[in-house]
């Protein structure tokens, strides 16, 4: 899973993975993350979700990463918002309100540039990236944040019967991935209605990951 395949289907306007509406996980339980009015969100791998128009209407700061600059320009048009555009190194960095969005490969993004952040929404992330990159993804997330807590929203399914993307993330890999470093909760586990493209049995899984901050 490389950066055409990706840069493809925003081209093309393959994007099945956009929901069009806010996810129900999150609105479910963006209150699990305790966070006061003004604290800094990051959505990794965000495209032009409509949970950042959510994350807005409450208050947060919202900070993205995502490949497709075509993505984000259509965010930003549909929040009505002009951007600030700017280059970082390898990165763009999209501008505007309350809402910061780097455009380009995430594991150039430096911690010095992402900020200080309060939470991680992930919804999007760990599900499009094939297992070696979910490794490398997570421990570059724990840098990144600074091991900041988390809602983590993924599918769970036998990966033999679907290729993938968005693939399987089982509570076990969850738990190499992160146990060393939060607390993992699991909220909600419930039938994915219709299947995965209509055809393969499975699982919403939700999980609330708060820091271990004694680990060091």
């Amino acid at each position: 899973m490389d950066a055409k395949h990706w840069h493809q289907r925003w081209e093309n306007n393959e994007i099945g993975f956009h929901e069009g509406d806010v996810n129900r996980y999150l609105d479910h339980y963006f209150t699990n993350l305790n966070l006061q009015q003004d604290d800094t969100v990051f959505v990794p791998l965000c495209g032009k979700t409509h949970d950042i128009h959510y994350l807005l209407a409450q208050g947060m700061r919202v900070v993205g990463a995502e490949l497709s600059e075509i993505a984000i320009k259509q965010l930003f048009d549909e929040l009505k918002l002009e951007p600030e555009i700017s280059q970082h190194g390898e990165l763009l960095r999209y501008q505007g309100a309350n809402l910061t969005v780097w455009v380009g490969d995430i594991f150039a993004l430096t911690a010095n540039e992402l900020g200080t952040i309060n939470a991680v929404y992930d919804r999007a992330a760990l599900v499009a990236l094939p297992k070696p990159m979910r490794i490398r993804y997570t421990q570059h997330l724990l840098e990144l944040t600074n091991r900041a807590k988390q809602l983590v929203v993924v599918f769970e399914y036998q990966q033999n019967e679907f290729s993938g993307p968005p693939f399987s993330v089982v509570a076990d890999e969850l738990h190499q991935h992160y146990d060393a470093f939060y607390q993992l909760t699991l909220l909600c586990k419930e039938p994915l209605e219709g299947g995965l493209r209509g055809q393969v049995p499975a699982m919403n899984v939700a999980w609330n990951l708060i820091p271990i901050r004694n680990n060091t």
